[in-house]
């Protein structure tokens, strides 16, 4: 059964004042379909991907278009581009699960730019997450690049992540297609919602070997 437009935008509204990481007093919420779109601005990077992630998770959305400013409050001193770099490159160097030799750090007029190399795909993500932490950060382009330390065949990876896949009670695992060609892995097929989307890719982002993801995936309305 489908779920109505003013249900989805009531809901994702509910879910945005309930969430403490979000002051969603400036947010503007429109819901075409299935389809959202986030408008309107937020006090700081996280924030807006918080966003994002709370109108994922409502049932009936297929579609967020988050375009969602940061904008910093008067009251807050905004670092200067050197000093938000210096400080991600802190950030990444005190995370122990993260090999940050490799990384580069560039920014210019607030928006950040993430060059070179991790190991896993995993780490890729981490470190535009470390980044989104970090104040001044108005964005993030994350170009860095999946480089194993070892060498892993296709036919293997796949499996790893259908493995992985196949023990999550939120997916049902015949549903999804993985393929994987030079490490690079394509999914698609439907999940459920939000929370089996979410399952299918942090499967895939932890597998090792990865170092590319195509999500092609539909999330399939409720």
């Amino acid at each position: 059964m489908s779920v109505s437009e003013e249900q989805i935008k009531k809901d994702i509204v509910d879910q945005l004042y309930w969430d403490s990481r979000v002051d969603a007093s400036d947010i503007e919420v429109e819901v075409t379909g299935d389809k959202v779109t986030l408008k309107g601005s937020v006090p700081n990077y996280s924030a807006k991907g918080a966003a994002s992630a709370d109108a994922w998770a409502i049932s009936g959305v297929r579609d967020v278009d988050n375009q969602i400013e940061v904008i910093y409050p008067p009251s807050v001193t905004v670092p200067t581009d050197e000093e938000i770099k210096s400080n991600i490159e802190t950030s990444l160097e005190l995370n122990l699960s993260l090999d940050a030799t490799d990384i580069e750090v560039s920014v210019t007029a607030g928006i950040v730019t993430l060059q070179g190399s991790v190991d896993a795909y995993w780490k890729k993500t981490r470190a535009e997450s470390i980044a989104s932490g970090v104040s001044g950060v108005l964005d993030i382009i994350n170009k860095l690049t999946i480089v194993p330390t070892e060498n892993f065949i296709d036919k293997e990876i796949a499996e790893d992540i259908v493995g992985s896949i196949s023990r999550n009670f939120n997916i049902d695992a015949e549903k999804v297609d993985v393929k994987v060609e030079d490490g690079e892995v394509t999914l698609s097929g439907t999940v459920a919602d939000w929370s089996a989307y979410r399952a299918v890719m942090d499967a895939t982002e932890f597998t090792a070997g990865v170092v590319d993801i195509n999500d092609n995936l539909i999330i399939e309305s409720l």
